[in-house]
């Protein structure tokens, strides 16, 4: 008979994230195997093996991006030598060139990258942004109209312009060139362009696939200026502003992206552009030391390792340099590109632009400030749009979530240039997919039927956005986006309907399991282990991001010794935690932002964590940035008041199931069988369970893995829906 320790319970006023763990499964020979190969820890071997790469040459690569060996962009690109040739026609005779941008941080640094190239070469070049608030996304009849007025005679879109069929042809009936620079999916119909760069047009193999708009600007850049022989002068601003806009727009930090990223973070420092200057002067970030995030607490994240440049390689893996004079992904991150974004958002981005390409520092100081200014701005309408929305959910939504698995909140007055990181947060908060929105006139009364509803979307993993939307195409106006984020519009007398829709949408694509935020995890430590040699190791990981993400490791059953809120806001929290190992007591201190709806944390948790490092009057100490935490996985399961002989039938993942609760000798268990006889058998306050044909021969299995997590919690929710929950908890 299985054990059952004594249950952690949560006090009625506490409240712990909502969040499914995901632990990844730990492969002890592969990773022994690939550390021998490399010389890495086996700990290092498995985050590797956890991120795909399984193989001593993959690994190689992934450590040593100097050694990826490139093609050259011109035979990826079938439309690159014919762009080339174009704008170099157009800079030889002096045609009018116009960059139509976009803007957000990629949009806005793909502009200033090739309007400060162009210039260089020679190019008689202008640039043109639509508004945001009146025009939407991308390149538009407008600007193809008032580009024709203006004797343009080339129009090159940089970060869109991929779905831009109706303004691209009416260039073209007026006489003009266009050249389509993009990354964004590709429509059903492309435009009608003279040449089009989109990476999702090259083999999906390329390591230049991954490319946001300011890589394929980038390109283009680099490649014309090596075309007219010009390149030496352009190489380090270019690379400059690339890294900003790559890192800004979430773009994958693999093949072609990570070898330059790592280049790029290294030169940025030293950077002799005054607008890159100003904004990391204006930003605080500095290389080695730094405030944490919004700057409200000093939490190093600034500490890096081995870094390759241009032409140096490096020499060991597993004994990182002492150089700490290159920048780490999330000061762009959450530093600079928010500065960058929050202009494009609710700002002017002629602001960005003027700040990445002038050459005068006071100039530069003054735009740098303009975006601190419009930052703080942009901070505090999402902090206030946030609350009203999480009030009205928590009034009117909350309790039919499972019900209807997706999030509708519209309401007049919230600015749609925030509403998007605003459901960002809500996914957060509640774990299901977000579509939030807002009225586009200034509404005094009541909406009404006829006005128009904006809005942006976000998703989980389970969930595409944009299969959403199109599933509700009829009801929309215009709408976009990729899997997990898009935008809409539509009619408010649409509104019901397409709540409806949604939650339809929902409920055939999403388990109950789903609706938690999925928190993956790379492997387990004690705190024993956690010294300045393991964060050292993981310098090699560097520069994380998307598709490399920074490790998160965990630590089962510690205890929160000191907990606290701190910052200007009291909205983050400061605890100290400690374990007990062979009778020794190890203590660390541990930061969480945004986590003061959590306070207090319960005595006893699991805890799952990113290593920082904080230094404070020239001590340098290695701390925890806490994202996840959960009772302990002792608790799993369990049974107060609850009655044996209950028996129900489920779904899960389009299989059928039944379950019940069953009394063996004197405790009750949970057992859930297929329709193969498979039983699986789960006993309060274990966090192993059963799985097998009968009890004899059944196999111990870990329930911390999803596959049994979620499958638990669709059961419980089965017998909640007898009416019987109050008596059943489970609590992973």
């Amino acid at each position: 008979m299985l054990k059952q320790p004594t249950p952690h319970v949560l006090h009625p006023r506490q409240r712990l994230p909502l969040q499914r763990w995901q632990i990844f499964p730990q492969k002890v020979e592969l990773a022994q195997k690939l550390a021998e190969a490399t010389n890495l820890s086996s700990t290092l071997s498995q985050l590797l093996i956890n991120r795909g790469i399984a193989t001593e040459e993959a690994a190689q690569i992934f450590l040593n991006p100097e050694s990826l060996i490139l093609p050259p962009p011109l035979e990826e690109f079938p439309d690159l030598a014919k762009s080339l040739n174009l704008l170099q026609n157009a800079i030889t005779s002096q045609e009018k060139i116009i960059i139509c941008g976009d803007y957000d941080a990629d949009g806005m640094t793909s502009t200033a990258l090739l309007l400060r190239s162009l210039r260089w070469l020679g190019a008689q070049v202008d640039y043109d942004i639509p508004s945001r608030m009146h025009e939407g996304y991308g390149i538009n009849n407008r600007i193809v109209e008032v580009s024709h007025e203006n004797g343009v005679g080339l129009i090159l879109t940089v970060d869109n312009g991929i779905s831009a069929v109706e303004p691209i042809a009416l260039a073209k009936k007026l006489g003009l060139k266009v050249i389509v620079s993009d990354h964004h999916d590709l429509p059903q119909e492309l435009p009608d362009a003279d040449a089009i760069l989109n990476p999702k047009l090259i083999r999906e193999s390329s390591p230049y696939r991954g490319l946001a708009g300011v890589g394929v600007a980038y390109i283009v850049a680099v490649s014309l200026a090596e075309q007219m022989g010009q390149s030496e002068s352009i190489l380090a601003p270019m690379l400059e502003l690339f890294t900003l806009g790559t890192i800004a727009d979430l773009a994958p930090l693999t093949d072609v992206n990570r070898r330059w990223v790592k280049r790029g973070l290294q030169q940025l420092p030293k950077s002799k552009l005054s607008g890159i200057k100003a904004l990391i002067l204006m930003s605080g970030v500095q290389p080695g030391g730094g405030e944490g995030n919004n700057g409200e607490i000093s939490l190093s994240t600034l500490s890096v390792g081995n870094l390759t440049t241009n032409n140096q390689q490096p020499t060991t893996h597993n004994s990182p340099s002492s150089n700490r004079k290159s920048l780490k992904p999330e000061d762009i991150g959450f530093r600079l590109g928010p500065r960058i974004n929050a202009i494009g958002r609710i700002g002017d981005p002629r602001i960005v632009i003027e700040l990445l390409t002038t050459d005068d520092m006071g100039i530069a100081m003054e735009r740098a400030m303009q975006c601190e200014v419009i930052n703080k701005q942009r901070q505090d309408m999402c902090s206030e749009i946030e609350q009203q929305a999480i009030t009205i959910v928590e009034a009117e939504y909350v309790t039919s979530l499972q019900q209807n698995r997706v999030l509708v909140v519209v309401q007049p007055d919230w600015h749609h240039g925030v509403i998007g990181i605003v459901a960002s947060r809500l996914v957060e908060r509640y774990g299901v997919p977000v579509f939030i929105g807002t009225y586009e006139e200034d509404l005094t009364n009541e909406p009404s039927a006829s006005q128009k509803i904006r809005g942006s979307a976000r998703g989980i993993p389970e969930f595409d956005v944009f299969e959403a939307l199109e599933y509700c195409h009829d009801l929309l106006g215009k709408f976009g986006g990729h899997k997990a984020a898009g935008g809409f519009s539509l009619s408010s007398e649409n509104l019901a309907a397409l709540r409806s829709r949604l939650s339809e949408f929902a409920n055939y694509c999403l388990e109950i399991q789903h609706l938690k935020p999925l928190l993956k995890i790379d492997v387990q430590v004690n705190f024993n282990q956690i010294n300045h040699e393991l964060y050292q190791q993981l310098n090699v990981l560097e520069p994380c991001g998307i598709n490399n993400p920074n490790p998160v490791f965990w630590t089962t059953d510690v205890q929160v010794v000191e907990q606290e809120t701190v910052g200007k806001s009291r909205s983050h929290l400061k605890v100290t935690l400690a374990q007990t190992i062979d009778n020794q007591l190890y203590k660390i201190k541990a930061i969480a932002w945004r986590w003061r709806d959590y306070f207090p944390l319960p005595p006893r948790v699991d805890v799952a964590y990113k290593l920082r490092e904080n230094q404070f009057n020239g001590n340098t100490t290695i701390e925890l940035e806490l994202v996840g935490v959960r009772l302990p996985t002792q608790s799993h399961l369990l049974f107060t008041s609850i009655s044996p002989f209950l028996r129900t039938t489920f779904k899960y993942n389009q299989e059928h199931y039944t379950c019940g609760v069953y009394q063996n000798r004197s405790l009750n268990e949970l057992r859930i069988k297929n329709s193969e006889g498979i039983f699986l058998v789960v006993s309060p306050g274990c966090n192993t369970g059963l799985l097998g044909a009968n009890r004899e021969k059944a196999m111990d299995v870990d329930l911390c893995q999803p596959q049994f997590d979620g499958l638990i919690q669709a059961a419980v929710q089965a017998l909640e829906e007898l009416g019987v929950g109050a008596g059943l908890t489970y609590q992973y």
